[in-house]
């Protein structure tokens, strides 16, 4: 990991107690038959009542999804438009869409996009969010926003298919980076959610630092096998 990219995401534990955690993790899970991975779901994460189909990452199992809801939930402000980039069940849209003007939810796996509505709906929500097929910012060509949501993959290599690509990529870093500034309206910004799990999170970071993008820590947590650190990102231009 480069020192930039350490300095950011924060040290990672040691092997030995990623291992041992991991484990203990991995039995709690099972034991309690969280291990069913592909299942229909209902979760409920902070008073949003969620339908979890199978293929669709579930985000209060994996934690990711839950704390980026729970950081939008606390520093959200209206008027704003909002691109939700890799929606899954649409957790991160749904808390933004109790406050922005205009949300947009895309996500590259259909089941996932259905998965959404279908939450947008129950949440009575989908009146306020656009959900939309397709892979990164394909689906909003030539649009801007005031600020961009990402919860990327972790780790690097081919996807297998539609529902891998949350897990895996080979080169959606480069493109997120690439991309970014020419999506955002002047004073915009992108929060990115970022692990110490994985070998994809620190090429964020050295991919955006290399494209002059300014990064600073907006939220971080702290779990045993993990840490999570939810980045804000701008840019000098749109400054």
């Amino acid at each position: 990991m480069s020192e930039s990219a350490r300095s950011l995401l924060g040290p990672p534990p040691s092997g030995a107690l990623r291992w041992t955690a991991g484990k203990l993790l991995q039995t709690a899970m099972r034991a309690a038959r969280l291990d069913q991975y592909d299942d229909y779901r209902l979760e409920n994460v902070r008073g949003m009542r969620l339908l979890v189909l199978p293929s669709v990452s579930n985000p209060k199992l994996l934690r990711t999804g839950a704390f980026f809801g729970q950081c939008l939930e606390a520093s959200m402000t209206a008027d704003r438009d909002v691109l939700d980039i890799g929606t899954g069940s649409g957790v991160c849209a749904l808390f933004a869409a109790r406050h922005a003007q205009r949300v947009v939810a895309v996500d590259i796996n259909r089941v996932a996009v259905r998965c959404a509505a279908i939450n947008a709906a129950i949440n009575h929500l989908d009146h306020r969010i656009d959900i939309r097929h397709g892979d990164l910012f394909a689906p909003v060509a030539g649009e801007r926003f005031d600020l961009v949501l990402f919860n990327p993959p972790f780790l690097r290599g081919e996807p297998r298919d539609e529902r891998d690509a949350a897990w895996r990529s080979s080169d959606v870093a480069a493109r997120f980076a690439a991309s970014l500034n020419a999506h955002l309206t002047p004073g915009g910004a992108a929060l990115l959610l970022l692990s110490t799990f994985g070998d994809a999170c620190e090429l964020f970071v050295d991919e955006l630092l290399s494209r002059s993008f300014v990064l600073s820590v907006h939220a971080r947590r702290r779990f045993v096998n993990e840490t999570l650190t939810l980045l804000r990102i701008t840019h000098p231009d749109q400054l």
